[in-house]
């Protein structure tokens, strides 16, 4: 869930033109600062970025009642589907695993669909290549 909808970059974080994506994605829009200020209030390391971690920390703020109720990172938790103070962040983690494996599922049977579609494309072009093929073929014999 977390590297495979919003880490486009694919190197393990989320940083702030990601999450202003998944934000938007989630109905949910932010301003710059208040994007900004979002990472701030779970960034352990001060790399200015998401790591997972700190992405289950939003979870486990939200379920101790440690986020103000404008944070735009409470509303990411409310926004997600899953309840932390009924799960635990583990239960979370285990979830966001579950959700990427289903995605990575989905993607593979998307890209089966694609694939039998270019090759129908293909054949079907193919077949028009021959009708004309044969009617040039045809036109030659019938003079």
């Amino acid at each position: 869930y977390f590297s495979l909808w919003y880490d486009s970059g694919r190197d393990g974080y989320i940083d702030l033109m990601e999450l202003k994506l998944m934000m938007e994605k989630l109905g949910a829009p932010q301003t710059h600062l208040g994007l900004k200020n979002m990472i701030k209030e779970v960034d352990e390391d001060f790399d200015g970025k998401l790591s997972f971690r700190e992405f289950l920390l939003i979870f486990h703020k939200a379920a101790a009642g440690e986020l103000e109720e404008d944070s735009g990172l409470l509303t990411l938790a409310k926004l997600s589907e899953i309840d932390v103070s009924i799960e635990g962040v583990k239960g979370a983690k285990n979830f966001f695993e579950a959700k990427a494996q289903a995605l990575s599922s989905a993607s593979k049977f998307e890209a089966e669909i694609k694939a039998e579609q270019d090759e129908r494309k293909r054949e079907e072009e193919e077949r028009k290549h021959r009708r004309a093929a044969f009617r040039e073929l045809k036109s030659a014999f019938t003079q």
